[in-house]
Parts: C-alpha cells; structure tokens; sequence
C-alpha cells in the first residue's frame, strides 16, 4: 500500500472525493514525498500543509504537530474536511479525513 492507497481508502470509506478536501496534512518525511504524492493525487501543493521546513522530520508528531500548526494559522475553517495520511516504518500506513 502507498500514500496515494491510503489516501484513496480513507476518501471512500468517508464518501468522498479529493475535490471534497480542503487541506491534506501528510507525514512530514520530506518534501520530494510530499511533492510527489501531491503530484499523483493530482492536488495543488497548496492544498497541503507543510511544516518540514520549520521542524524537520517530527517522526510520530508530524501530522498533530502540523494540524495544530494549521489549526492555530487559520488554515482550517469549520465545516472543512482535512486528509491525514503517515506512513511509518516495517511498511505500515494509516489514513483519516476528518471533518474540521
């Protein structure tokens, strides 16, 4: 399973499409991964929320420290639907949409 496998799960357990989500939170391993999930989604990075260039690689706290950190910049307006996807080590993945 990818990002993109993950990220298309959570969207159809949830009922929706990519164009239903305002902000995708990705792990925050590097940029060439956010990139390039950005690409095969078909999402304009700025539909993204990085954070990789202020704190680097938080390993396990990426994704809450990033929601916090779009949350508190008023990235995330109610209503929104925010798609969280990690992977981890030993090939593990997890996947959420939530709605904000």
């Amino acid at each position: 399973i990818s990002m993109l496998d993950a990220s298309k799960k959570a969207l159809d357990k949830a009922g929706l499409t990519i164009n239903d989500i305002a902000c995708v939170i990705p792990h925050q391993a590097n940029i060439r991964i956010i990139e390039a999930i950005a690409d095969r989604m078909k999402i304009p990075m700025d539909r993204f929320f990085v954070n990789l260039d202020r704190y680097g690689n938080t390993s396990a706290a990426a994704v809450a420290i990033a929601l916090d950190e779009a949350n508190r910049s008023g990235r995330l307006k109610e209503g929104d639907y925010i798609l969280m996807v990690v992977f981890g080590g030993g090939l593990t993945w997890a996947s959420s949409v939530i709605e904000w």
